[in-house]
């Protein structure tokens, strides 16, 4: 049994401090009533999911459940039933429920179907990598090294791959990681970020246009995919691409050709994709904003990168990985106060491994001395976290007309460039300024509904789960009924 008192799921076995193996235990689902009575699947990996959707294990035929309607996960501390926003909801007796433990034996209703959880004896091995990065992705954890595991096998082969998780967890770091363990390194690696594109460049972007397709098109160009040839394409906050591109995506991924927009015939393509969001792509699919096929295609190989929250672990070897390379970079000697270490563990980090490297990088530079306090992180800690309004990048947002009130429609409004930082990346600028928009934005939308998360959602156009993701990113919290 777990300390919380639940049947224990997932062990991992250590050998001293380091861990060297995680055992799950097998179980399986069994349809109990309903229209698929009598239908069960083994369950031989951490996260299995239901609904009526192929991107689901256990597909069910009631009409009364949604595309991804319920996942179960294993962790150390016992098995947890999720619904995922669906449209009747998840019951445990009488109660609907969106997450709960389950005990084994355990029945659950979804729609007109009762589905029974039963736990088996048989014990499924997860190997752990023998090493604490991948390529640039740094981790010594049990949940890291797992994840390493599955990249070394995956990356040599051709597989698509989809990578989940948070902002900051690291997403385009294992993008490039596989392709640089891949067949392909020595061939482009070319990223396009679907969210920064203009919905109606965005098809001459991936795919390239002939001369005078459109106004503007004064000569041929090769599209993303095409200059990707024999290497690899990254598809960043694949979450965002507009819901009429992405049949012609899923052309592109199923036959390996496109076609330019203006253009009459086919150009076949050697690429390897690899895509990422930080979006619930399931729960988009439930919205029927996302095409299941896509995502059923895209999602070959999931890795869903974890919080840095729930792998504190990590946290001294990131943040001393990233005191070094600045550090090397100045020509100093710097290190970590056992003072500021403990801050550091202590941090929430709702922008994760991100916002951590950007606090060692401000308190490396505000430090007096060669030794980090914790008082250097304090002013670090504080600007990593969304500002508020009037200063830095929401004071961009307030000059667009969508501070601290409701966002206003109409109007393409203006930006204030001097609320940017000299010498940041593109995407880190443009993510920092989208941090503080969504902090801004949220706050007020709460603040109007009185914290009422179903009456948030519903204005800010956002599925209830998503809306408590964004929040729980931000450290904000709904206080109304939901």
């Amino acid at each position: 049994m777990s300390p919380h008192g639940h049947d224990v799921a997932l062990t991992t076995i250590f050998d001293g401090e380091r861990a060297t193996v995680r055992r799950l235990r097998k179980s399986k689902l069994v349809v109990v009533s309903g229209a698929d009575k009598g239908r069960e699947v083994e369950v031989s990996k951490a996260r299995v999911s239901g609904g009526r959707s192929i991107i689901s294990d256990l597909v069910l035929q009631d009409k009364a459940i949604s595309g991804a309607h319920f996942e179960i996960f294993a962790r150390d501390d016992g098995y947890r039933l999720r619904d995922l926003d669906s449209r009747n909801g998840t019951f445990v007796g009488e109660t609907r429920i969106h997450e709960v433990y389950l005990a084994p034996g355990a029945t659950f209703r979804v729609g007109h179907t009762e589905i029974r959880f039963q736990p088996l004896q048989d014990i499924v091995e997860i190997a752990l990598s023998e090493r604490d990065r991948f390529d640039r992705v740094i981790g010594g954890s049990a949940a890291m090294r797992e994840i390493f595991a599955v990249l070394e096998k995956v990356a040599p082969s051709e597989l698509t791959v989809l990578v989940t998780g948070e902002t900051g967890t690291g997403k385009e770091l294992v993008a490039r990681g596989l392709h640089n363990a891949s067949p392909r390194r020595q061939k482009p690696f070319v990223v396009l970020d679907c969210g920064a594109i203009p919905r109606d460049l965005i098809e001459s972007t991936l795919f390239g246009h002939e001369k005078g397709s459109f106004t503007g098109a004064v000569g041929q160009y090769r599209g993303h995919f095409e200059q990707a040839t024999g290497g690899t394409i990254f598809l960043d906050e694949i979450g965002e691409l507009d819901i009429g591109l992405q049949p012609k995506l899923l052309r592109v991924l199923e036959q390996r050709e496109i076609r330019r927009v203006g253009g009459d015939r086919s150009v076949k393509v050697d690429v390897r994709v690899v895509a990422a969001t930080n979006r619930d792509l399931r729960a988009m699919v439930n919205a029927g904003t996302f095409r299941e096929d896509l995502y059923f295609r895209l999602s070959v190989m999931l890795i869903d990168l974890p919080p840095l929250r729930e792998r504190r672990e990590d946290i001294p070897q990131v943040a001393q990985h990233f005191l070094r390379e600045v550090a090397q970079r100045r020509g100093l000697s710097l290190s970590f106060g056992q003072d500021a270490m403990t801050a550091l563990m202590a941090g929430n980090f709702p922008g994760n491994v991100r916002e951590l490297r950007n606090m060692v990088e401000r308190a490396a530079s505000l430090a007096e001395g060669p030794v980090i306090t914790r008082a250097d992180l304090a002013f670090g800690r504080e600007s990593s976290y969304a500002p508020p309004t009037g200063t830095g990048a929401a004071r961009a947002l307030v000059a667009a007309g969508a501070g601290a009130g409701a966002p206003t429609g109409g109007g393409s409004g203006s930006f204030d460039a001097a609320s940017l930082e000299v010498g940041v990346e593109f995407k880190e600028a443009k993510q920092r300024v989208v941090d503080a928009f969504e902090a801004v934005y949220l706050k007020a939308v709460l603040t109007r509904h009185e914290g009422n998360i179903t009456r948030s959602a519903q204005e800010a156009g956002l599925t209830r789960y998503h809306l408590r993701e964004l929040l729980k990113r931000h450290g904000l919290t709904g206080t109304g009924a939901e």
